[in-house]
C-alpha cells in the first residue's frame, strides 16, 4: 500500500481527497481542448516556455480546473498541504483517488481508464515501476531543470527525481528495546513486533527495507540475497509480522516495529511521543522517488502546472516540512531559499549511502519477484 509501501527511486549524486470521477464515458481525445499558445496540444508541450509562458499554463490549467493525483497520502511526505497549497495558489480542485495505492497501482489504473476523465494525470513512483513504464510518460521540463542534477532526472523529463530519504527502523520505546541494527531484529524482545512496509515486489519502502536488510548482514547493491535470508530467518523465529503498517496501526501498539522511510517514521512521534526512529549502523540506504506526466492527462495543462509547482521553491520547501529530502536542496541551500529550521531538523545519519543505481534496482526487482514469496510463506 502506497501510504506504507512504494517502490523506491535511484537516488543519486551524494544528498542524499475525494475519489476520482469513476469510470465516465470515454472521451475521443483526454485533453485535446487545451492548446498552448501556439496552437498545440499541452499534452505534448515539453515547457511551460514552448507553450507560451508561465502564465499561458497557468490560464489554461484554470480553464481545465481539475487535477487527477493518485497514491498521494495527506500524511506521505506532506501531501496533504501540498494539495491545500495548490489547490488554494491557482483555484485548481484536486481529485486525489487511492491514497494508499503502490506505484503499480498507478499505472494499472491509468490503463484501465485509459481516455477517460478520471484517469490519473500525473504519478508519484518508485524506481524500478518507473523503468518499466516510460512509454507512460510524457517529457516535460520545469523551468527549474537546471537545479537538478543530471543524475535525478531522465534527459527529456519523461521522469525526474523528487523527495527522498533514508530507509529506518521506528520503534515504540515503551515496548521494545532500541535496536541498532538490523541483526537486533532477530532477538526474541522483538516476537511478533516487526511490520514491514509492504510487498518488496510491489512497493518501494518495502523494497528498500530488504536493501537494508542485506545491506546490515553482508550484502551488496549488486546481491539482495542476505537482505531475503534476513526476512526468512525473521519469519522463522516468530518476529514477521505480516500486517501493512499505519499511522492507527502503530498508535493503536499493533505494530511496535516498522521498517520504512525516516521521514514517515518520525511523522509518526507526533501522536506517539514514545516512538522512536534509527537509521541502522552499517546499513544506510537512500532513495528518491520520481514525478512522472501521464502522456494520455485528461488535464494535461494541469498536470505541468503542477510538475511545476512541486519544484518550485514553495514546493520543494513544503516537502521538506514533512521531513523529506527535496531533490534541489543543493541548489536552494546555495541561493538561499531552502526552510533553514526544517532543513536543520533533518535527521543525522552517519556513514556513507548504498544508493543503488536504476540496473541494480531491476536487478534486485527481479530477484525479490522469484524468491520473495517463499522467503516468507
Amino acid at each position: 500500500m502506497r501510504l506504507h509501501a512504494r517502490l523506491a527511486a535511484l537516488l543519486a549524486a551524494g544528498a542524499l481527497i475525494a475519489p476520482l470521477a469513476a469510470c465516465a464515458p470515454p472521451t475521443a481525445e483526454a485533453g485535446a481542448a487545451s492548446t498552448a499558445s501556439d496552437g498545440t496540444a499541452w499534452g505534448t508541450t515539453t515547457s511551460a516556455e514552448a507553450g507560451g509562458g508561465m502564465d499561458a499554463l497557468v490560464a489554461a490549467a484554470k480553464e481545465e480546473g481539475e487535477l487527477n493525483v493518485i497514491a498521494l497520502p495527506p500524511d506521505w511526505a506532506n501531501y496533504g498541504a501540498i494539495i491545500d497549497a495548490f489547490e488554494q495558489e491557482y483555484g485548481i480542485t484536486v481529485n486525489s483517488d487511492q491514497p494508499d495505492a503502490a506505484s503499480q497501482d498507478e499505472i494499472d489504473t491509468a490503463e484501465r481508464l485509459a481516455g477517460q476523465d478520471g484517469a490519473p494525470d500525473v504519478f508519484d513512483l518508485g524506481q524500478s515501476v518507473t523503468l518499466a513504464n516510460t512509454d507512460q510518460f510524457a517529457p516535460y521540463q520545469v523551468a527549474t531543470w537546471d537545479d537538478i542534477p543530471a543524475a535525478n532526472k531522465e534527459e527529456t523529463g519523461l521522469w525526474v527525481n523528487d523527495y527522498g530519504g533514508y530507509m529506518s527502523i521506528g520503534y515504540d520505546s515503551a515496548k521494545v528495546p532500541a535496536p541498532t541494527t538490523v541483526a537486533d531484529l532477530l532477538k526474541p524482545e522483538y516476537k511478533g513486533a516487526v511490520a514491514l512496509n509492504g510487498d518488496p515486489t510491489q512497493a518501494g519502502a518495502a523494497f528498500s527495507g530488504v536493501v537494508m536488510a542485506a545491506l546490515g548482514n553482508g550484502g551488496s547493491a549488486d546481491d539482495l540475497t542476505p537482505g531475503v535470508s534476513f526476512f526468512s530467518q525473521l519469519d522463522d523465529a516468530g518476529n514477521f509480522l505480516p500486517v501493512d503498517p499505519t499511522a492507527a496501526t502503530i498508535t493503536s501498539g499493533q505494530t511496535p516495529v516498522v521498517i520504512d522511510w525516516d521521514y514517515l517514521n518520525a511523522a509518526i512521534t507526533t501522536d506517539l511521543p514514545t516512538w522512536k526512529v534509527v537509521v541502522p549502523t552499517g546499513a544506510v540506504t537512500s532513495q528518491y522517488y520520481n514525478q512522472a506526466i501521464n502522456k494520455d492527462a485528461p488535464h494535461p495543462a494541469a498536470a505541468r502546472l503542477w510538475q511545476e509547482f512541486l519544484y518550485s521553491d514553495e514546493g520543494q520547501n513544503l516537502w521538506l516540512a514533512g521531513g523529506a529530502r527535496p531533490i534541489r536542496a543543493d541548489a536552494m541551500v546555495a541561493a538561499g531559499t531552502i526552510d533553514q529550521a526544517e532543513y536543520a531538523e533533518l535527521p543525522a545519519v552517519s556513514g556513507t549511502p548504498v544508493a543503488l543505481t536504476p540496473e541494480q534496482t531491476e536487478a534486485g526487482a527481479q530477484q525479490l519477484a522469484s524468491t520473495w514469496a517463499a522467503a516468507v510463506s
